[in-house]
């Protein structure tokens, strides 16, 4: 599924093949979406007048709350006759966000996922275990089209039940395994508690595809050493189409934008001013070639940065940097912005302290409090007191110094910070909540 000529084109072709797609897909929205006529109207602008990729600048912004304004199904472009499939959110915070699919779109979907593997190394000789959860999140089933569509054998076993995931991957020989990565850690936590002879170096799994949650460069590591196997990262997001908007390859130096589908630019948050390639600030996408729900310079609120290199893969495809977190996540503490991600980059340089995690905001006063709650392994909890005050120094230090902020640091023992086998529930606001 390497698409050699896509994703080694010139970029002076490919901003040439964006063009041309993205006249199509904002004229397409534009005649067959009343929200996007409104708004384009409103803003001064006529798909007419987009006469170069600098004109995407006049286009106004989607953002998720104009997705709930007008749930489940007033901003899409096709007849519901047209469409075979639909994803949505969890709705936890207002309506769900709704995205709708045509066949056609299911095949970009799947080709998409199938580079995504492909760049891993992954071939129609792996046997693909997808761990993500299916149903309306895109994750589970958007791996095992993929996963089909490059013609690998897949396991569709969805997320949780520990056990089983590890008895099907001895047993049917799984080579790769999809899931988000913080699963991948409670896999490992599993097998060191519950089943202490699953030598996992002796099964066939050779690659993790991880994805759905920010994660660092230490966790990885962290992943790697204990499943013995290569991590990789794989983004995307259901308002754009799922996973397999980027990837990375083998040279694990950040994430391919697949880019012969997804328009992308880099704003700042504040202004929502466009940014110089290079610069870290909010991704927007816009979408090239989907049918149902066209996408137009949807504000996906995650950190990171755009910049070309010399990539060993030999793509040419622009590359993201692994996400630090979500504008909307980020924390402000005092004054300080702090993301999740910070936290993590932070306690996982600390010998002894395990990747789970957890941070509590509160107000008391007029002041902001925060706590993190950090498991230590097994060895450490059962040190001397002393040996656990230092340890708590020493972490409190580090804050202090890299992060510039003061927070409590509570250790705990291994297994008390609740796991998931979704995605991570790092941060507790409860300012939110008074």
């Amino acid at each position: 599924m390497f698409n050699k000529e896509i994703e080694t084109m010139p970029e002076k072709k490919m901003k040439e093949l964006q063009l041309e797609r993205l006249k199509w897909s904002v004229r397409h929205a534009y005649d067959n979406v009343p929200f996007y006529k409104k708004k384009f109207d409103e803003a001064g602008f006529h798909p007419d007048q987009l006469k170069s990729l600098d004109d995407m600048r006049r286009i106004p912004f989607l953002t998720k709350q104009d997705m709930r304004d007008h749930y489940p199904y007033g901003l899409f472009a096709v007849p519901l006759s047209k469409v075979v499939r639909v994803h949505a959110s969890s709705g936890t915070t207002g309506n769900a966000t709704v995205v709708g699919y045509t066949k056609n779109d299911i095949e970009v979907f799947s080709e998409v996922v199938a580079r995504s593997l492909a760049s891993y190394g992954v071939t129609e000789k792996d046997i693909i275990q997808v761990a993500y959860g299916y149903g309306l999140f895109t994750g589970g089933l958007g791996l095992h089209y993929g996963s089909e569509k490059l013609g690998a054998l897949t396991v569709p076993i969805s997320g949780g039940n520990t056990p089983r995931q590890l008895m099907l991957i001895k047993d049917f020989g799984t080579t790769v395994i999809a899931c988000t990565p913080s699963y991948a850690l409670n896999i490992a936590d599993y097998i060191e508690k519950n089943m202490p002879d699953f030598k996992i170096e002796e099964t066939r799994l050779r690659i993790g595809v991880f994805g759905a949650e920010p994660w660092t460069e230490a966790m990885r590591q962290e992943i790697e050493k204990r499943l013995k196997i290569d991590a990789y990262d794989i983004y995307g997001l259901s308002e754009v189409i799922g996973p397999g908007v980027s990837c990375e390859c083998s040279e694990k130096s950040g994430l391919h934008v697949f880019e012969d589908h997804f328009y992308v630019e880099i704003i700042d948050p504040e202004t929502g001013e466009v940014l110089p390639e290079g610069e870290k600030g909010e991704i927007v996408y816009t979408s090239l070639t989907k049918e149902a729900f066209p996408g137009i310079r949807y504000r996906s609120r995650d950190i990171t940065r755009l910049y070309h290199d010399s990539c060993k893969c030999g793509r040419t495809l622009v590359k993201m940097e692994k996400v630090t977190g979500r504008s909307d996540d980020m924390l402000i503490i005092r004054g300080v912005n702090v993301f999740p991600s910070q936290v993590e980059a932070v306690l996982m340089e600390v010998p002894g302290i395990e990747p789970h995690y957890q941070i509590i905001v509160d107000r008391k006063g007029s002041m902001d409090d925060i706590e993190v709650m950090v498991e230590v392994n097994e060895k450490v909890f059962s040190d001397e007191i002393k040996v656990l005050n230092n340890l708590t120094k020493h972490i409190t230090d580090r804050f202090r110094s890299i992060l510039g902020i003061s927070a409590k640091i509570t250790l705990v023992e291994p297994q008390t910070i609740p796991r998931s086998e979704g995605k991570a529930v790092r941060v507790i606001d409860r300012r939110k909540l008074s």
